[in-house]
């Protein structure tokens, strides 16, 4: 039966990408930018990251050394917390790291931390897309591609090759992509100075 594995559901992760250095947000690098409270209460990373869970059954969240606040709250949401050696060397690297990580899943739900507004029913479609047989899937919002994309283990290989700060973006220029409809422009909003936090 298409999408599943021994009469089960497909293993699908959500890996939350929360390791960035955020200078946008603060030059200084005094302030992660993802421990920064929304209106709603919770922040940045937090928000993310909840919404990720609702749609997946384990998250695994990458973030970068000294970053022990942030990893104390992912915990607490409810994901596991990985610090990546290499998270200087950029996106690509993170995101290698964090499906090594993972490897035992079926496909992947790739989310960016500092993107809080994505609606959970959004992740739920594409996950629900990689559990249906697709490859790559990915928001589309009014015409435009957005995050977060899922992935299935056949392009394990690829993502594993990653490195530097060139993420999987590559990949959705190169293989078919199953491309999700979605009346959610949070695919398309990060959060990288302090007035996109209004």
């Amino acid at each position: 039966m298409q999408g599943m594995t021994q009469d089960r559901p497909l293993h699908i992760i959500g890996i939350l990408l929360a390791a960035g250095s955020g200078k946008r947000f603060d030059p200084c690098g005094r302030q992660n930018k993802l421990l920064q409270v929304l209106p709603g209460g919770d922040g940045i990373g937090v928000a993310a990251a909840r919404n990720l869970l609702s749609a997946v059954p384990a998250v695994l969240a990458a973030v970068k050394s000294g970053a022990e606040e942030l990893a104390r709250q992912l915990q607490e949401a409810g994901c596991t917390v990985a610090v990546c050696p290499r998270a200087e060397h950029g996106m690509g690297a993170t995101l290698a790291f964090a499906l090594d990580q993972a490897r035992e899943a079926n496909g992947w739900l790739i989310a960016l931390a500092d993107m809080p507004y994505v609606k959970p029913d959004t992740l739920r479609l594409l996950a629900q897309a990689l559990r249906e047989g697709a490859d790559i899937a990915a928001p589309l919002y009014q015409g435009r591609r957005g995050n977060p994309v899922g992935f299935s283990r056949k392009h394990l290989a690829q993502l594993l090759e990653l490195d530097g700060d060139r993420g999987a973006r590559n990949l959705l220029n190169v293989h078919p992509v199953t491309d999700i409809p979605v009346d959610d422009a949070g695919v398309l909003r990060d959060i990288d100075a302090p007035g996109d936090l209004a």
